[in-house]
């Protein structure tokens, strides 16, 4: 495969940044043509906002990502480098010194198709919760609900979910697909692609954290036959394979990259 941005073209004209990226973090130049990322660029971007301003100050995390996708806008970036929403899960609780914990997610930075396709698989198969990876795989890639497997869920009544646009901070119902797959109450009747919205990763935040609420989730059919998982895994990851293919990635060993921590000195 020869990649359309190899690290050198992305970094043309500043070859310093890049032999430093390099030398700190060399992984990442040595694996990009063989393993797939576990999430889009934004997921990581929201992550440290967040962290860096505090998972409880809800509004100036807002005008950060307002102002950050602003500024790629003005800059002359285009829509696939960043996400469009973002979600925000918590239990609520009515006592009232109690503060939640806020788990944030955004939707997936990709353009329709088979860039979309490839990474809400990629985060399926190594980075989202099981509970609502099998939820997308009910119904990935075509928006048809298998007949065989049935991994939709409906979240314990004290998870909140609410999503808002990052351009001008309007809050959105989840669309029909988030509906379908979590049980979130929405009067929307459009289905985006199964496991494209922000909803997803941010639940997946949320279950992974708060084991009360993940064993309060039901599945919306009963318990299925192991083998049934099994065999929507495959066909999901079969999938995957077909996508990669059709955008002549040609290389993939199968696994997703994991990125590792290291400080600058």
């Amino acid at each position: 495969m020869i990649p359309y941005f190899s690290p050198e073209l992305l970094f043309w004209g500043n070859n310093d940044l890049l032999f430093t990226l390099m030398a700190y973090h060399p992984r990442p130049f040595q694996l990009f043509s063989c393993q797939l990322p576990r999430r889009g660029p934004f997921s990581c971007v929201l992550d440290m906002i967040v962290h860096l301003t505090g998972q409880e100050n809800e509004e100036e995390i807002k005008n950060r990502l307002q102002q950050f996708t602003q500024n790629l806008m003005t800059a002359g970036f285009k829509k696939p480098l960043f996400s469009s929403t973002v979600c925000i899960s918590y239990v609520s609780t009515s006592v009232r010194s109690s503060v939640p914990v806020k788990y944030y997610g955004a939707s997936v930075s990709a353009n329709d198709g088979s860039p979309g396709k490839i990474m809400i698989a990629a985060s399926c198969l190594s980075n989202w919760d099981d509970c609502v990876a099998d939820a997308v795989m009910t119904y990935y890639p075509n928006k048809l609900k298998k007949l065989y497997f049935n991994g939709t869920i409906n979240l314990p009544a004290n998870v909140i979910c609410r999503a808002f646009k990052i351009s001008n901070r309007q809050n959105l119902e989840p669309c029909r697909s988030c509906g379908n797959m979590f049980g979130l109450q929405t009067r929307e009747s459009h289905e985006w692609a199964y496991g494209n919205c922000a909803e997803a990763e941010s639940l997946s935040n949320l279950l992974r954290n708060e084991r009360q609420v993940k064993d309060g989730v039901l599945l919306t059919s009963g318990p299925y036959q192991q083998v049934d998982r099994n065999r929507a895994r495959t066909e999901f990851l079969n999938e995957l394979r077909n996508e990669l293919l059709r955008v002549n990635f040609t290389r993939w060993n199968g696994n997703f990259y994991q990125a590792q921590r290291r400080r600058f000195r």
